[in-house]
């Protein structure tokens, strides 16, 4: 099971939404499914109830079905072989009034279950006799701590359940607290503990997660020095929960590869935190040891220098410590309508901590902004909307840019890497950025009408606001005796009118005045339109900031289909 996984709350009517909902409120990072045509204000619309689950089953996803118990156990009938890499699985009656645990007794179900129901004021419906019995699962540890011999689990929860003792080794407060019949003298055994041991089949061990890897000089450590440094200290690497290291080694691949390896993630230090220690005579690797651990009570082991192995008294909590690499992503939400948003800008949206952008973009993408941390900024401040984001990131935070249409095509992205050369701060090269590309405005105002972008075309902004009108011209005047089709961004504005009636002069020296001209307004929103015009009527009455002008080459062609429907396209090859 992907243990990192967030659930997928399925829901398959409107009705069940309430519901959901209130499972969203204690599982925030959930994603909620809604069956199409048949609920909205969710994450994710499907078609297909079956092949959805089954997909999600198969991913390791948790899955929380707001419906009948039946339909999720027909479902994923086929797909249940191994126990030991179930998901959780769960049912939840549309009204709340139920919480079964079907699946995933291994990873956490009832924990979930037992989470969830507490949220909707009901028992959860558990069945595990050993759980009941004594108030823990002993196969599916809470976090922190790790089974290493789950198959002796079955006859050891049995022989419990016959009256057996057991005796624990170790300290964990999970199983001092529980009711499990613990006794000096028991002839079952449960031992907590870091190290490497041998065990008996009456004997379950499990490792705490207590074990910290500090790393400064990745370049010269490798995967096989961790390991040999973990093996002679005669410790578990399930036991290793993070690493260490400096903010500036955010993006080194060699650290990124060891945490792959360890499964573990990397939390850093920024060189404000590290002075902290470097002043009271410390060491540059003792500062980050120290920032990460802060505890007297640690043991430090380590023959190389570069590498400190620290053991820690507690559970470590890696979500609590340094800060992780920070991530930005520059993403485009199409013109309007979510059924144009990408899969993948959704999962960005999904995952993001905070969202940067103008209040018309972010108001675009809906119900995706809830639960986020909303940073507002006027469209016309880029360079101070672009620095806010990095800035953000640089703190550890998963932000997403919002831009409409396309991010790279007169928008963010271009804004963001232009401040990043400018300034050259350096928290903000340690950042992984992405750029999540969009249905752009001219694709959008092209596919509506047909085809007019079939052939070469090229795209040219009317704003002069960043670049003088005489390179504006002079792009216009190269273009139409290059006889590209043109998509004109931004042809109007309020202060702006004269441009498009300069372009429209521009283009008639080199076009007939019955080219066609394509005008796509508010593409994806409310009050979306289309309209088809000859180059001589082109007017700046026609056009505003939120119109898309696309002019046709000498080879653009207009047709009627039955009569009504009239499109445009410009051929593939020249007549």
């Amino acid at each position: 099971m992907n243990k990192k996984a967030n659930p997928a709350i399925v829901v398959l009517g409107q009705s069940s939404i309430n519901v959901a909902k209130q499972i969203l409120s204690v599982l925030p990072r959930a994603k909620l499914y809604g069956l199409a045509d048949r609920t909205n204000g969710v994450d994710v619309s499907f078609t297909n109830f079956g092949n959805t689950v089954r997909e999600l089953f198969a991913s390791g996803t948790p899955i929380i079905g707001v419906c009948a118990a039946g339909i999720l156990i027909r479902t994923l009938a086929p797909l249940i072989t191994d126990k030991k890499q179930e998901p959780p699985i769960l049912a939840v009656a549309e009204d709340g009034s139920a919480v079964v645990p079907l699946l995933g007794g291994l990873s956490g179900v009832n924990e979930l279950a037992r989470q969830i129901a507490e949220t909707l004021q009901i028992q959860a419906a558990i069945t595990t006799t050993g759980d009941l019995r004594f108030r823990t699962t002993l196969l599916s540890p809470p976090f922190g701590y790790y089974l290493v011999n789950p198959d002796d689990g079955k006859k050891f929860i049995a022989d419990l359940l016959a009256g057996a003792k057991v005796k624990l080794e170790g300290t964990a407060p999970w199983l001092s607290d529980s009711n499990l019949p613990i006794d000096e003298n028991g002839e079952l055994i449960i031992k907590i503990t870091e190290k490497e041991v041998n065990y008996q089949p009456n004997c379950l061990v499990y490792h705490p997660q207590n074990i910290a890897l500090t790393i400064t000089s990745p370049n010269s450590v490798t995967v096989s020095h961790v390991h040999e440094l973990i093996t002679s200290l005669e410790l578990s690497p399930h036991s290793v929960t993070v690493i260490f290291a400096p903010n500036y080694l955010a993006k080194n691949p060699i650290l990124a590869n060891i945490a792959h390896i360890f499964k573990v993630p990397v939390r850093f230090f920024t060189a404000s935190q590290l002075t902290e220690f470097t002043t009271q005579g410390f060491s540059f690797h003792e500062a980050v040891v120290f920032s990460g651990t802060q505890d007297h009570s640690v043991s430090f082991c380590s023959p190389y220098s570069q590498i400190t192995v620290s053991i820690n008294p507690q559970i470590i909590d890696p979500e609590t410590v340094g800060k992780p690499q920070g991530k930005l992503a520059i993403i485009g939400t199409g013109p309007g309508a979510t059924k144009w948003m990408s899969p993948e800008v959704k999962e960005i949206l999904n995952q993001a901590t905070d969202l940067v952008g103008y209040k018309t973009y972010i108001n675009l993408i809906g119900s995706l902004a809830d639960g986020k941390n909303i940073h507002e900024s006027d469209n016309r401040e880029e360079e101070a909307r672009a620095k806010m984001a990095l800035d953000l990131a640089a703190q550890g935070k998963y932000v997403a840019v919002v831009s409409s249409g396309d991010p790279g095509i007169y928008a963010m992205a271009t804004a963001i890497f232009e401040v990043i050369d400018k300034y050259k701060d350096p928290e903000w090269q340690t950042l992984d950025i992405q750029v999540a590309p969009g249905i752009s405005a001219m694709q959008a105002t092209a596919a509506a009408i047909g085809a007019p972008l079939g052939h070469d075309f090229c795209v040219i902004s009317l704003s002069d606001i960043l670049k003088p009108w005489e390179i504006i011209a002079q792009r216009i005047e190269n273009a139409a005796q290059a006889d590209f089709a043109i998509a004109f961004y931004n042809p109007v504005s309020k202060y702006r009118t004269w441009q498009l009636t300069e372009a429209k002069n521009i283009l008639l020296k080199h076009r007939n005045p019955d080219t066609p001209v394509v005008l796509g307004w508010n593409m994806g929103r409310p009050g979306q339109a289309v309209k088809v015009i000859n180059l001589q009527d082109l007017e700046p009455v026609e056009a505003d900031m939120r119109t898309l002008v696309i002019v046709g080459s000498s080879q653009t062609q207009t047709i009627e289909i039955f009569d009504q429907d009239r499109r445009v396209y410009t051929p593939r090859r020249y007549l």
